[in-house]
């Protein structure tokens, strides 16, 4: 009977919780409108950075046209 409270307890403690106790963002609407704007950004130049280590930003060899790929 005391474990079925404690968990009635937590499932209630858990079931109310919404998000973090510290916003990750500011109150302010300019503000934070800013710091999404910098989050965005972060999140797209991740992928160019993952291209950019696994080389997928070269030349593909089968495009139609001849590309040099190398130093000129």
């Amino acid at each position: 009977m005391r474990t079925a409270g404690w968990l009635l307890l937590a499932g209630m403690l858990l079931a109310t919780s919404t998000g973090c106790l510290i916003p990750i963002y500011s109150g302010d609407p300019v503000r934070r409108a800013q710091q999404l704007i910098y989050t965005s950004e972060d999140l797209r130049a991740i992928s160019d950075e993952w291209e950019r280590i696994w080389f997928l930003d070269q030349p593909s060899h089968m495009t139609p046209y001849r590309t040099h790929g190398g130093i000129l």
